[in-house]
């Protein structure tokens, strides 16, 4: 039987849950495809303010890897947007000039931001917060800048200020009620929260309307209607968002502030649908995640033809951490004449507990605080109990008590995701189940904005008894239980060789995932890197293809030069590839090296070859360059060789597999003018010595390095530092930084270790071990034509 065709435009969290709920119930029904407008896999959108906070990374919050597109046979385009729809024919086309038919059509194009439309909005340094792109230039300018100023006083803005502040900027927020967050807290709530913000740093500026936006080219400030006025160098407008509809209506699909669907999620168009903040279903367009998972998979079962009671529309709660504050809303927020109030405040702790009652019944709540009534008031208002059910479930439960004990089946844990109480304990029970990470793998549950894993862990208590630990061991993922010690204890034990031979031994729960194979393809090349093959499909993207990839999905190349020194032959070669690939940007990176921009995946093989150069690894989880001052051959000031120290450190260690991408520097004194400070190893010439530092960061989590030991000669440095990067590799969590590292070991305990000399030497032999098979990977596919056919020829990224 042929597959319909299924088309996705909009690779975000409403649309790609419907393909995923497709998938479930008929995983060979159809052949889909997905444009999305970003060059990225499915992400958290919820989760941004995270990457602008700058402790999670893009790859953290990508909830599909590209893996998954690749395993469910989904031809995916990212980086390409739907420009037209024809519903006549049942065809589109893009800006890339690909044309698409289709059967069913799923239109879930999001929201886009509110823009205020005032004088000034166009200079440069006003930005909207709503995608990955937004984070990046907003990181970007906190480098150059320090004056932000946030206008909108909701949840957005709050992230984005938190973010910022991060940053290192000062933040001034601009709101135009008396209190913040007015939409989801009530007035008492709202001003709670602004103490505890302004003891984080934050700035508020209530009741202003900002009329102007200052500056000639560049913004410099705002200017309010009561004539004040103040400084800004970023201002991020974040005061709404609204359905990206343009689409929809340029294709003749009935829309009004939405795309309007019905109870199945259909248009008035056959076979096409919308889903998500650009759906309008009973005049409401939804700007939460839990109802546009409701609408996900009430629309996958009408595309697979299961009949059910269709969308009826959501009853809207909001549970969040806002900078580490917990809140808590659902219903009505706000009294009136009709509404009596049951309300607590501890001043002492800082809980403040409001629910609101009509006709003895609730109808809607707000806690600040502790939110852990959140999810059972949610249910209770859903329901329409009474005030007395509640207060005698709190009355029942006290401190020896866990509160899920008392909770029904039916009860929803995970309101983003629509997981019951029944539904975890089920999974718990039926697949042996012992984790938070593991009941998110089976049930979803915590999976979107993560407030209910402390809701998840009291389940699993009360479901295991004594047998949970809540201060468990890490597993490695969600696909085991077992951990990154236990795991490498298994692999050496019983001499396992490849990532599938490793789950299938020690009974992996899935196939692997994007977390897990690229950890145990690490440890394995770490544990025997004679024998081991390295499996390169295991690897993220960059490593696999030796090569960054950027959001517009070309690549950048980076050759390596020694210690930052470089020939001009090298640089006539840089030159004549530059111009033959017409590669986009020629740039000096931060690691004095030169970065070529623009590069399509087919010309790759071709550059490293007219370079005929090595590869600066810029990718890799492993070294990536090494620093350099001018030294004492040149500057009055230097004390020791650090060029050729740095040279010897780059040439030496090439190409080693770490846990995480690692960057040296030496200094030729302690000036420091290779910034050796904030290096993951640092190296300092002083008179008649060398001093090593570790752990160093120059990132958003800024770390200064520790001084580990001191050096008369260059040979006992060289040997320590092997010593140093072999213990890591052999200790450290794949993916965790050194900085990381040092601080979870303790210095102490490092030095310890490295001051045993038989240990240092057996380091030393290990790390020679693992350098003895190392390949230059350019020279490698140049000349292997599979690898050139499999990766720059017919890959799908």
């Amino acid at each position: 039987m042929k597959k319909q065709k299924l088309v996705l435009i909009g690779n975000g969290m409403a649309g790609v849950r419907t393909i995923e709920e497709v998938l479930k119930i008929n995983p060979d029904g159809f052949e889909i495809s997905i444009f999305g407008t970003e060059p990225y896999p499915n992400y958290n959108r919820i989760q941004l303010s995270k990457v602008l906070q700058g402790g999670t990374s893009v790859s953290d919050i990508t909830l599909n890897e590209w893996e998954w597109y690749k395993d469910n046979n989904i031809s995916f385009y990212p980086g390409e947007s739907v420009t037209a729809i024809n519903t006549k024919t049942k065809s589109l086309s893009s800006d890339r000039g690909r044309k698409e038919s289709y059967d069913q059509l799923i239109i879930a194009t999001g929201s886009n931001p509110f823009m205020l439309p005032l004088p000034g909005g166009d200079k440069e340094g006003v930005k909207a917060f709503r995608n990955i792109k937004d984070c990046e230039e907003m990181i970007e300018y906190s480098k150059k800048y320090k004056k932000a100023a946030v206008i909108g006083g909701g949840l957005l803005g709050l992230e984005a200020a938190r973010g910022l502040l991060n940053l290192g900027m000062e933040v001034d927020v601009i709101h135009i009620h008396d209190y913040l967050m007015e939409r989801q807290l009530d007035r008492s709530a709202g001003k709670l929260l602004q103490v505890e913000l302004e003891k984080q740093g934050m700035n508020f500026i209530l009741q202003k309307n900002t009329v102007e936006i200052t500056g000639k080219k560049h913004v410099t400030g705002l200017k309010f209607s009561d004539g004040s006025k103040i400084k800004a160098d970023l201002v991020v407008m974040a005061v709404g968002i609204k359905p990206n509809v343009a689409l929809a209506k340029k294709a003749g699909i009935p829309v009004n502030r939405g795309i309007i669907v019905n109870d199945y999620l259909e248009t008035e168009i056959p076979n096409v649908f919308a889903v998500g903040e650009c759906a309008e279903h009973r005049g409401i367009a939804y700007g939460l995640v839990a109802p546009l998972y409701q609408q996900g998979k009430v629309l996958a079962k009408r595309i697979c033809g299961i009949q059910d009671e269709g969308y009826q529309g959501s009853v809207l709660s909001t549970q969040l951490k806002v900078s580490g504050v917990d809140v808590f809303s659902a219903g009505k927020i706000n009294e009136d004449e009709k509404t009596k109030v049951y309300k607590t405040f501890d001043d002492y702790h800082g809980v403040y507990k409001k629910v609101l009652l009509e006709d003895g019944k609730i109808v809607g709540a707000v806690l600040f605080g502790d939110t852990k009534d959140g999810n059972r008031l949610f249910n209770f208002i859903k329901n329409g109990a009474e005030i007395e059910e509640y207060l005698m479930s709190s009355n029942s439960v006290n401190s020896e008590v866990n509160t899920t004990v008392t909770m029904p089946d039916e009860e929803l844990i995970c309101g983003c995701n629509g997981v019951t109480k029944g539904r975890i304990v089920e999974a718990i029970k039926a697949n042996g189940l012992t984790t938070v990470d593991q009941v998110k793998g089976c049930t979803n549950a915590s999976r979107s904005c993560g407030g209910c894993k402390s809701l998840v862990s009291d389940l699993l208590a009360c479901t295991l008894g004594d047998e949970y630990q809540r201060d468990q061991k890490e597993a490695i993922c969600s696909c085991t239980t077992l951990s990154r010690d236990e795991v490498l204890a298994e692999i050496r034990e019983k001499g396992l060789t490849h990532i599938r031979e490793v789950m299938n031994v020690l009974d992996w729960k899935t196939d692997g995932c994007s977390k897990c194979k690229p950890a145990l393809n690490y440890y394995l090349g770490m544990i025997d890197p004679l024998r081991y093959q390295d499996e390169r499909e295991a690897r993220y993207v960059n490593e696999r293809m030796h090569a960054n990839i950027q959001k517009d999905g070309t690549y950048s190349v980076v050759p390596r030069m020694y210690g930052g020194v470089t020939t001009s032959e090298d640089l006539r070669k840089i030159a004549d590839v530059a111009d033959k690939y017409k590669v986009g940007m020629i740039k000096v990176t931060g690691g004095q090296r030169i970065d070529l921009l623009g590069v399509y995946k087919e010309d790759l093989p071709k550059i490293w070859a007219d370079l005929d150069m090595p590869s600066g690894s810029a990718y890799a989880k492993g070294l990536r360059t090494v620093k350099t001052c001018v030294g004492e051959n040149y500057c009055r000031f230097g004390t020791q060789d650090s060029i050729g120290m740095g040279i010897t450190l780059e040439k030496k260690f090439e190409g080693l597999n770490t846990p995480h991408k690692v960057k040296m520097a030496v200094s030729a004194c302690p000036r420091n003018c290779a910034e050796s400070g904030i290096k993951d190893i640092g190296v300092v010439g002083v008179e008649g010595a060398w001093e090593m530092y570790v752990g160093g960061n120059g990132g958003t989590h800024l770390r200064e390095a520790d001084l580990l030991f001191k050096f008369k000669t260059g040979d006992e440095l060289v040997e320590m530092i092997g010593a140093f990067l072999q213990y890591y590799r052999e200790s450290a969590n794949y993916l965790e930084r050194t900085s990381a590292w040092v601080d979870r070991l303790g210095l102490d305990r490092i030095r310890e270790v490295l001051s045993n000399e038989l240990m240092v030497k057996e380091y030393n032999n290990r790390i020679e071990e693992a350098l003895s098979v190392v390949k230059d990977p350019w020279k490698e596919a140049v000349h292997n034509k599979n690898i050139v056919r499999d990766l720059y020829q017919t890959i799908k990224i």
